[in-house]
């Protein structure tokens, strides 16, 4: 850790910060690990996912080099801002703010020290787009009995977007802002580029705007039983499964052996509904209307005379595809292509086609 103050040709002021550092060393990496753990967790609390959590503790070179420069300026230690550090990376810009309000409820933020780098308009700018905070920390969320100083730390948070600190690194290796000069075609090109990651980003932002939209549109039309306005997608298919729509038809099954049902995801009925022709989630519910006494039946003279006692939830909805592709006359072939989309192709398939073909002919909605 320690280095002579000739070394860093320091003044005696800038010396004594650097002692306060070492000093507080051992407990500071403690403190950032701390710091970080509470940030995921409030994240997670709050529904924000994040791309990463970057921390780190600014080392002794560091902060010399600093001081170096500009010593005289800090009374202290504690009047470094930027001891621990840490970087934020969102996927999408509108939730750097959300990451923000976050930090805003809570933690102390440092305003007059706090920067809004994305007010910038240089054309070089995009890679440093961040929004600075500087934090301090209350004691209710960390506190060391045997070190209450370091209370008096404040800490860094930079909040920038995937793209944004790809690019920044991006131009870091290649050697822009490093104070090397650049030829200007190299600097044009690296422009060019920065104004189209800009646009990405914003594009990223706008089309997640508009999908979530658009899931809440279908989901309201979904609740008020507009099914035929609401095109038949996974997203839709989702909401539809959440109104529980086979329920009544899986119990009513359930019920002749007095069966237990296991639920089971039902999104891999999707493909099939689509390759059926189904367009939209009305066309599924008129199934359901059309279709559910002949799966009831189908059911019935499947199970009623076996000792099963657990049902698989995807009965209804297997059975009422069944009595659809049989009653639109698909016949063996239709049902052997069912089980290929639902179970994957299978030579059993066609042999299982062919009794379940059998079980229904002479079933009642076979003759309707």
């Amino acid at each position: 850790m320690s280095q002579s103050l000739t070394e860093y040709h320091l003044t005696p002021h800038s010396e004594a910060i650097l002692g306060e550092y070492r000093t507080l060393y051992p407990e500071l990496g403690k403190m950032s690990d701390a710091l970080t753990a509470k940030i995921k967790k409030f994240f997670d609390e709050a529904g924000i996912v994040v791309a990463g959590i970057e921390h780190r503790v600014k080392t002794e070179a560091s902060l010399a080099g600093k001081l170096a420069l500009k010593g005289e300026k800090y009374r202290d230690i504690y009047d470094v801002t930027d001891i621990i550090g840490l970087r934020v990376i969102t996927f999408y810009a509108d939730d750097v703010d959300r990451v923000a309000s976050v930090m805003e409820h809570h933690f102390g933020i440092d305003w007059e020290n706090s920067v809004d780098k994305r007010t910038a308009h240089d054309t070089d700018s995009f890679g440093y787009l961040s929004l600075h905070y500087i934090c301090r920390v209350p004691k209710k969320l960390y506190y060391r009995r045997g070190h209450p100083e370091l209370n008096k730390l404040r800490f860094e948070v930079q909040m920038r977007t995937v793209l944004q600190h790809a690019w920044a690194n991006m131009n870091h290796d290649t050697g822009y802002k490093s104070g090397v000069e650049v030829p200007r075609i190299y600097l044009r090109q690296l422009s060019r580029l920065a104004g189209i990651l800009e646009l990405v980003d914003d594009e990223f932002g706008r089309l997640r705007t508009e999908i979530t939209d658009y899931r809440r549109r279908m989901q309201s039309l979904v609740a008020s039983g507009r099914l035929e306005e609401v095109a038949l997608d996974g997203d839709t298919f989702k909401s539809y499964l959440d109104i529980r729509p086979f329920d009544a038809l899986n119990h009513r099954i359930a019920a002749v052996n007095q069966a237990e049902i296991l639920p089971v995801s039902l999104m891999h009925f999707l493909p099939l509904l689509q390759r059926l022709n189904f367009k939209t989630l009305g066309d599924v519910d008129t199934m359901v209307r059309e279709c559910s006494e002949g799966a009831y039946q189908l059911a019935r003279y499947q199970i009623g005379l076996s000792d099963i006692d657990i049902i698989s939830s995807s009965i209804g909805l297997q059975n009422l595809c069944l009595v659809h592709i049989l009653k639109n006359g698909g016949g063996v072939p239709g049902i052997r292509f069912m089980l290929d989309q639902l179970h994957g192709p299978s030579e059993g398939n066609l042999s299982l086609a062919e009794l379940l073909v059998d079980q229904a002919k002479d079933l009642p909605f076979m003759n309707q």
